[in-house]
């Protein structure tokens, strides 16, 4: 089967489309007023501490500080599932780093966890942890211990980081979650030493935008991938280089004067189904 991904890019949005054996089998649209900071990665400051509500107000460099309760901070919880006193936790001053859980809306601000994942196709990588779980919606018994083998297989007894294995890996192979523990551990030490450097109010990962998020996710026969935009062609060899160097060669830029979505008719498909 032949596939290729076609991206088209413009300042208002993002669109993408698969092409298997010159048919449109799928697309995916980003607009960039929808983009929010949902997943987006801070070393922060605690600016306030709430005893009564058992929370902090934490400083991400946004217009509002963000909300970070005690249930969303790492060890938080008692023995006992119980939230433990803020206080305990968090001090004025301190330096943390979180990860956006809710976006900002209205006069509140964005809602925080420190309990950071870093997520891939197949997996997601929680730092500072070494347990390992499975997706509650892969409910066959016999698959949830083949996915925890085969990842066991890939990872250091004595690893620093703990692992979910996501419902999209359901019937994946050994090669796949090779692929994506080589992914994500790439990805967080890139994050680690961004952390290590920042000052606080600081984004330190940015959520993945829809053009890197497909190639995270690409299908392995994916013969070739034409980008119409050469800024974006520049921030894709980068991401690439860095993280998924299996792809580099099968990137090219679209020059062409004829919109790259008329190539197989994508944009008529698109106002069809409209």
């Amino acid at each position: 089967m032949s596939e290729e991904l076609l991206m088209n890019v413009s300042p208002q949005e993002t669109r993408i489309a698969t092409i298997e054996n010159g048919v449109l089998t799928e697309v995916w649209i980003e607009r960039a007023s929808k983009r929010g900071l949902v997943g987006n990665i801070y070393k922060g400051k605690v600016v306030r501490v709430l005893p009564g509500m058992e929370a902090a107000f934490v400083d991400i460099g946004l217009e509002q500080a963000a909300f970070l309760h005690v249930s969303d901070v790492v060890d938080g919880l008692d023995a006992q599932g119980q939230p433990r006193p803020v206080r305990e936790l968090l001090r004025e001053g301190d330096h943390c780093v979180v990860q956006v859980l809710k976006d900002p809306l209205g006069s509140k601000g964005a809602r925080l966890t420190s309990r950071i994942s870093v997520p891939s196709r197949f997996l997601v990588l929680i730092p500072n942890e070494n347990s390992l779980g499975v997706s509650a919606k892969i409910d066959e018994v016999r698959e949830r211990d083949r996915l925890r083998a085969l990842l066991l297989a890939q990872l250091d007894e004595e690893r620093e980081e703990g692992y979910i294995v996501r419902t999209a890996a359901d019937g994946a192979q050994e090669e796949h979650l090779a692929r994506d523990v080589a992914f994500v551990r790439r990805l967080w030490a890139s994050i680690k030493q961004r952390i290590h450097s920042a000052s606080p109010g600081t984004l330190v990962h940015e959520d993945l935008p829809l053009t890197l998020r497909i190639l995270r996710d690409f299908s392995g026969h994916t013969e070739r991938i034409r980008v119409d935009s050469r800024e974006t062609l520049g921030k894709v060899q980068e991401f690439c280089a860095a993280y998924l160097p299996g792809l580099a060669n099968r990137l090219e830029h679209y020059p062409g004067e004829r919109p790259i979505f008329d190539l197989y008719g994508v944009e008529d498909e698109i106002m069809r189904s409209l």
